[in-house]
């Protein structure tokens, strides 16, 4: 699941009350074993992008291609059926008020 924010969003106490509810959500996922990883992303002006050019390694830092969304976050679950990503996806959209992306593994083990 691929959580998104709108940059332009400033943070506000709905978003404290957002991330504990995706803190409770994230307890709850492990103990039930769905959980294999979540984890939150600084801002992209926090970030930096990596490549090779003529051999030679190139670090761009952040801000980068202005957008209105940015990639904020993301849960990796496994679950039994499609059914129960989108229950868990559309808990986490509530919390964060904003669209979440659901993706499969290419390959799964």
């Amino acid at each position: 699941m691929l959580i998104f924010r709108d940059s332009d969003r400033d943070w506000t106490a709905a978003d404290d009350d957002g991330l504990r509810k995706l803190i409770t959500l994230k307890d709850e996922l492990a103990a039930s074993g769905e959980l294999v990883s979540s984890e939150g992303l600084l801002p992209p002006d926090r970030g930096r992008i990596v490549q090779i050019r003529d051999g030679a390694r190139v670090v761009t830092d952040g801000p980068f291609v202005e957008a209105k969304e940015q990639f904020a976050g993301y849960f990796m679950v496994d679950v039994p059926d499609d059914a129960r990503a989108e229950a868990i996806a559309a808990q986490v959209s509530t919390a964060v008020s904003d669209r979440v992306e659901l993706r499969g593994t290419l390959i799964s083990a």
